[in-house]
């Protein structure tokens, strides 16, 4: 797929209308570095206006000799005899103007055409990783940790994340990230049969910090024509160009979350300490355990973990049996970033919130995951016929 490189987020979304869909876009060439160390299935750069004409025939230049089954385009703003010539000796295979959309989608296709001499059509196979943040109660700070968390594994753009938000009735993810989005997934209704990669692309919201949002339908109303069946094709159609699906569950096991769970692969199990949230979820565990849900994949995130409310870790390890993984302490903090639609990872990345988030993502990621904020990192299906036996065996 194509990745947009300019340090002006209004020009990366400029540029993507005009890419197919999957594109993906990052603030720096150091961010490319890292994305492009981990996609073995890209096969263009565009190198965005804002970018210095020097640094972007350096860029041109290390990608000739690193990855020479990428091509490089330079998108500028004034296109001079002299710039032409720089990018083309340093291996450029086009120049055009960013705002001239047809010659840029011209420049994609034979871009295109090129990898697929150079390497074949077969590309490497896509590797992505679904994560479900989960509470059987309402009111525990689930979106606040599906939302962070799903900013902590772009890590900064590096990699390509989409935060779905599955509560259908309530969801709150738009509003918590100032976000206005002009589709849902309201508008897939009746597409089961017709998903593909391009459909569920224009359906999302970008945030500014490379995070692609799949926001819950504007009224309650919506939510039983969201089939089970939808959401699974929209899960599976994310995994084909995302590297992290996050979904942000509703409070309880209906058909809709169910079919997620089928679907996830790591589940974030958020409570708090007291005593009717932790009854709840020991429920969820024994449920989990009983539909064979990520058995050996689960993580417990305490949140408001305040000492003076008589329940300690130990004690929550021991009810549920599971081991927590990350306490966040009570903060006035973080609801004032809520109120302000700026995460907090994003606001205060030394946080202790950001801090325990970026640790789970890198639990999560089994790697050394990127930090917001924090110091650079080095640049160094299941079947349907299995979901469906599931859901059935659910129901009697």
């Amino acid at each position: 797929m194509p990745v947009v490189v300019d340090p002006d987020p209004m020009v990366v979304e400029t540029l993507l209308a005009s890419m197919p869909a999957g594109s993906h876009g990052v603030e720096s060439v150091d961010r490319l570095n890292a994305w492009l160390s981990s996609h073995s299935d890209e096969y263009v750069v565009v190198l965005g206006p804002t970018l210095t004409d020097e640094e972007s025939v350096l860029t041109c230049e290390a990608l000739r000799t690193t990855a020479p089954t990428i091509s490089t385009i330079l998108a500028r703003e004034h296109l001079d005899g002299d710039l032409l010539g720089a990018a083309m000796k340093a291996g450029a295979r086009d120049v055009v103007h960013h705002t001239d959309s047809a010659a840029l989608a011209e420049a994609l296709n034979r871009a295109f055409e090129l990898f697929l001499a150079l390497r074949g059509p077969s590309g490497a196979m896509h590797m992505s990783k679904v994560i479900a943040v989960f509470s059987p109660k309402g009111g525990v700070g689930k979106t606040t940790i599906a939302v962070n968390l799903a900013l902590a594994l772009t890590e900064k753009g590096a990699r390509r994340v989409c935060l779905v938000d599955l509560d259908l009735a309530f969801g709150d993810v738009a509003i918590t990230m100032q976000l206005f989005p002009t589709h849902s997934i309201e508008q897939a209704i009746g597409s089961e049969d017709a998903l593909d990669v391009e459909m569920v692309d224009q359906l999302l919201t970008r945030h500014q910090d490379s995070l692609m949002v799949l926001a819950a339908p504007p009224h309650p109303d919506t939510r039983e024509r969201v089939t089970p069946l939808l959401v699974s094709r929209i899960i599976r159609t994310l995994r084909e160009t995302f590297d992290y699906i996050v979904v942000d569950t509703a409070p309880a096991f209906d058909e809709q979350v169910l079919t997620a769970l089928d679907e996830t692969d790591e589940v974030v199990l958020v409570t708090t300490l007291d005593v009717p949230t932790l009854k709840n979820v020991k429920v969820a565990v024994e449920t989990f355990d009983a539909l064979h849900i990520a058995r050996d994949n689960r993580h417990l995130v305490l949140n408001r973990a305040d000492d003076e409310v008589g329940i300690n870790a130990d004690k929550v390890e021991g009810i549920l049996g599971m081991t927590v993984d990350a306490q966040i302490s009570s903060s006035l903090g973080i609801a004032a970033a809520t109120n302000a639609g700026s995460p907090v990872i994003v606001s205060d990345p030394d946080h202790q919130l950001s801090t325990a988030v970026r640790q789970l993502a890198v639990t999560l990621a089994g790697e050394l995951a990127g930090t917001m904020g924090a110091p650079e990192p080095s640049n160094n299906p299941q079947s349907d016929a299995d979901a469906k036996n599931r859901r059935t065996r659910r129901r009697k």
